[in-house]
């Protein structure tokens, strides 16, 4: 890591690792179009995909805080979307609330929980609660999940905008500025037509992450046996060492690089602290759930109707990925 002096004295540091990896994954993208694509057009896709799946964690590891202390260089270095779905700020607000440990997987307060409560699964049609528990595979969140979470999260975002939310207004805005550069470019420079780019590399690349967030979380009495520890993967790079999920909520300003060293230390004490939560790697999950459900729909504590007579006002406190939420908060996360 570099260090060097402002003129007020204060100290900055950037983690080149991560600027390093950041210029290879577009840089990969890039040559992915122009150089590939021509002769090696499915050779082409899949590496896009690999792509579009990295710039996805890179963009998460970025909205805590890396690889420099400047908010707004961050997001600049990850600001051309090449997953095209997820607008930066939005993403950044909704997953900066999930890190609200004591409130992991309740469906009201934490915005990345794929649980339901008893009483919004009733009111589902069946076809919809079909898909949700087929969703609740790692087969079915491979293929179904993409698009479930974008369908929810793009009708949502639209009602609170022209209901008037400004900041998210602007977050898609920015968003929207993004896409009119990286679209283009898929279209007229790489020749890639548009919707084969959105069926397979932005969706293949979403699957892939779907992979490290199937089983991230569960329900336990104890909200430390609710984030995975995922020992070992040959996706760790493309993960940024995110498998080791539980780790990163206990630290999560520790850049991904650091964070293997730092399970080795004390491993031991990290699966003892998060009650046993955890496999050897992403293959035995998948020959677990790939075609059977490692969780139920509906969450485990809220198996309860609301009492006859009484109105039931739910305790949201931010919206979801997956459209969830009607309360009215806050779009963006104070200024850093």
């Amino acid at each position: 890591m570099a260090k060097r002096k402002h003129k007020r004295g204060t100290t900055t540091t950037v983690e080149w690792p991560t600027v390093f990896l950041i210029a290879a994954c577009y840089g990969g993208w890039l040559v992915a179009g122009l150089v590939i694509w021509p002769n090696y057009p499915i050779a082409a896709l899949a590496v896009m995909a690999l792509a579009v799946a990295l710039q996805s964690s890179l963009v998460h590891e970025v909205l805590h805080g890396h690889p420099t202390r400047n908010a707004r260089l961050n997001e600049a270095l990850v600001s051309l979307p090449i997953g095209v779905v997820w607008p930066y700020r939005r993403f950044k607000t909704i997953h900066l609330r999930h890190h609200a440990d004591e409130r992991l997987t309740d469906p009201f307060d934490d915005p990345e929980s794929y649980y339901r409560a008893l009483w919004q699964h009733d009111d589902l049609p069946e076809a919809m609660k079909l898909l949700l528990k087929v969703n609740n595979t790692m087969a079915g969140r491979f293929v179904l999940g993409p698009l479930l979470a974008c369908i929810g999260f793009f009708i949502d975002d639209a009602k609170q905008i022209a209901a008037g939310d400004k900041a998210i207004r602007k977050a898609w805005l920015l968003h929207a500025a993004g896409l009119a550069m990286v679209l283009p470019v898929v279209q007229f420079a790489f020749g890639v037509p548009l919707w084969l780019y959105v069926l397979v590399p932005v969706w293949l690349g979403q699957s892939i992450i779907s992979i490290r967030t199937f089983a991230e979380h569960q329900w336990s009495e104890h909200p430390e046996g609710r984030t995975i520890i995922v020992e070992r993967s040959p996706l760790s790079l493309l993960f940024l060492n995110n498998n080791l999920h539980f780790v990163h909520h206990k630290s999560p300003t520790v850049a991904w690089y650091k964070l293997p060293e730092l399970f080795r230390t004390r491993r031991e004490e990290w699966l003892r602290m998060n009650k046993g939560y955890a496999y050897p790697n992403y293959l035995s999950l998948i020959r677990a759930y790939a075609f059977r459900a490692k969780e139920p729909v509906v969450h485990p504590a809220l198996r309860r109707a609301p009492e006859p007579g009484r109105a039931f006002v739910p305790r949201v406190r931010s919206r979801s990925v997956h459209g969830l939420g009607t309360a009215p908060v806050p779009a963006e996360p104070p200024k850093e």
